[in-house]
């Protein structure tokens, strides 16, 4: 077992700055090369500190916040314009990166694009759910609508 300081939240893990154990081949294989985790050493215990003190900055400050945004993000769908082909099939696929681009355009708040989650990737024009972590007790199911952007 290895034990990791995460950086990211990863699901079903922990959030960021979690100190974790994890199997040996997870952490060399996944966790460590994208990022999401750091070897675990004392002087790495140091870092738990500032990780947390960034992740509590850029999460919602408190519950009715937090509940008052997941209300809103469930109360209307978003949105999201991408290039496509005639038959509705995106160039590309809707990153979390444009859902939080849509939400705060759409004037419902901002929200973090690493607290979306997205089941499957999203190629084509239609209907779909995201999940958004707005706080560690409050998550909310986003409605998305993937339309065409007109052809010039």
């Amino acid at each position: 077992m290895a034990k990791i300081i995460l950086t990211h939240e990863v699901s079903g893990l922990g959030a960021a700055g979690d100190i974790v154990e994890v199997k040996n081949g997870y952490a060399r294989n996944y966790l460590l090369p994208r990022g999401f985790a750091l070897v675990w050493t004392k002087g790495g215990e140091k870092q738990v500190e500032s990780i947390k003190a960034a992740r509590a900055a850029r999460a919602v400050a408190n519950l009715e916040d937090a509940q008052a945004l997941a209300s809103k993000l469930k109360s209307q769908p978003v949105k999201i314009t991408m290039k496509a082909g005639t038959n509705g099939r995106l160039f590309g696929t809707v990153k979390t990166a444009d859902i939080a681009a849509a939400v705060e355009a759409a004037g419902l708040g901002k929200i973090d694009k690493r607290n979306v989650e997205v089941n499957d990737h999203i190629k084509s024009t239609g209907n779909y759910t995201a999940t958004v972590r707005v706080h560690e007790d409050v998550v909310a199911n986003l409605k998305l609508q993937v339309v065409a952007a007109a052809k010039k």
